[in-house]
């Protein structure tokens, strides 16, 4: 089995794990700090670092286009540095590529949920190439499983799907 990473920032790191590691496909999920200037950045101390969570998946049950299209379904890509109640840098939304195919995957879906007009507004989700990963620490891993009724903004909208693609494209 082939693994591919992904390394996706949308708001605050536990509700975004929670949904993405049940996804078919999805073999493993880590939350961590990612795209800012502190090493070894932790929960006090993160600097410019967005809470993201990393994901590894096989390509031959989900397709890397498939993750992003649910990521943009359970966040809002739409507000600059916010999700829901949760402000400032750490809660951008971002795509931190792994190659220059997941770059253009990204760009490709950003300009798709632009031109589908379901979503608020314009995406404002940077594009960005992967830089280090620091993994949050244990009490933020798998947080949810821990505590059902935890803090989350994130939930599936059932009016932010992309219409089905072609399998041509």
């Amino acid at each position: 089995m082939t693994e591919q990473r992904a390394v996706l920032a949308g708001g605050c790191f536990w509700g975004m794990q929670d949904l993405i590691r049940k996804l078919p496909g999805v073999n493993r999920t880590r939350v961590g700090y990612t795209g800012g200037d502190v090493p070894n950045a932790t929960y006090r101390n993160h600097g410019t670092h967005a809470e993201g969570i990393e994901i590894w998946f096989d390509p031959s049950t989900i397709a890397y286009r498939d993750l992003l299209e649910f990521f943009f379904q359970i966040h809002d890509p739409t507000t600059v540095n916010r999700q829901g109640n949760d402000m400032g840098m750490s809660y951008r939304s971002a795509i931190y590529y792994v190659d220059e195919d997941q770059k253009q995957m990204a760009l490709d879906t950003i300009a798709d949920v632009n031109a589908s007009g379901l979503w608020p507004g314009k995406v404002v989700t940077e594009v960005e190439p992967v830089g280090d990963f620091w993994e949050a620490e244990p009490e933020h891993q798998d947080y949810l499983e821990r505590i059902p009724n935890g803090y989350t903004c994130h939930f599936p909208r059932q009016g932010w799907v992309l219409p089905k693609r072609d399998a041509a494209e």
